[in-house]
Order: structure tokens, then sequence, then C-alpha cells
């Protein structure tokens, strides 16, 4: 039953760590590169729709790490596992802290009511995002090492 805990979060983990590469390194940039203002249209979609998704993926991801380390306790690898799930409470808090006000601002934005400074607070964002990406990484890789 560990075996399949274990495999089961590092396949959420894992999937939820390449949605969120995805965004950073390519649907951000396929968007910034469309004509008008399709591409910010195509961001406040993004910032509704994952705004709903990603944070029941943060916490389940979070949960089954947990639960991982509290089955797993006396096993190989479980300071691995508790260092992963440290990191994944690092990019919730992050995200509660960091990303999300900006996130709730983009997704009420039309082309008719941008704030002045709305390319810097994406800008902020996507920084924001590829340290969050780069934290999940890392807290998948030491779940793929406690588990092989």
């Amino acid at each position: 039953m560990l075996n399949a805990l274990e495999v089961f979060t590092t396949v959420v983990v894992g999937v939820m760590v390449g949605v969120e590469f995805s965004v950073a390194f390519f649907v951000n940039a396929i968007l910034g590169a469309l004509p008008g203002d399709n591409g910010l249209r195509g961001r406040t979609h993004g910032a509704r729709l994952l705004g709903a998704v990603m944070p029941v993926w943060y916490i389940s991801s979070l949960v089954l790490s947990v639960i991982w380390v509290v089955a797993g306790w006396d096993h190989d690898g479980a300071g691995l596992v508790v260092t992963a799930a440290g990191l994944l409470i690092l990019s919730v808090v992050m995200s509660i802290l960091l990303l999300v006000p900006i996130n709730n601002r983009v997704k009420t934005w039309t082309a008719d009511g941008l704030p002045a400074d709305w390319k810097q607070q994406m800008n902020r964002w996507d920084r924001f995002h590829y340290v969050r990406v780069a934290v999940i990484i890392a807290a998948f890789a030491l779940l793929v090492t406690a588990l092989a």
C-alpha cells in the first residue's frame, strides 16, 4: 500500500510540475507573441481556469506528501520526503502571498480596463512563478529519489 501511495504522489506532483513548467516556459511565451490583445485575453482566461484548479492540485500534492511522510517514517528516503513536503509548503505559501494576489487582479482585466502597470504586474507574476517552478521541481526530484 505504501508503494502505491509513493507512486501516486510522485505522479501527481510530477504532472503538476509539468503543467507549471509548461506555463512558465511555453504558454506565456506563446501568449506574449500573439497579436493585439489576444495574449492578454489568454492570460486572463488562464488566470481564471488555472486559478481554480491549481490550488486544489498544490494542496493535494502537499497532503499526499505528508501522508507519505507519516506512513513511511521508518523507511529509507523519509528525510527526502520530509524535505519535499517542506518545499511544497513553501510553494503554497509563495502562491498565497505572492502569486494569488496578482492572479486575482489579472482574471478581472479586460482590454478596456487595464491598469497602467499591467505589464509590470505580469512580469512580476512571471518572476515569482519561475521561482515557484524551481521549488516544485526540487520537491519532485526529491520524491523521485525517495521512490528509487
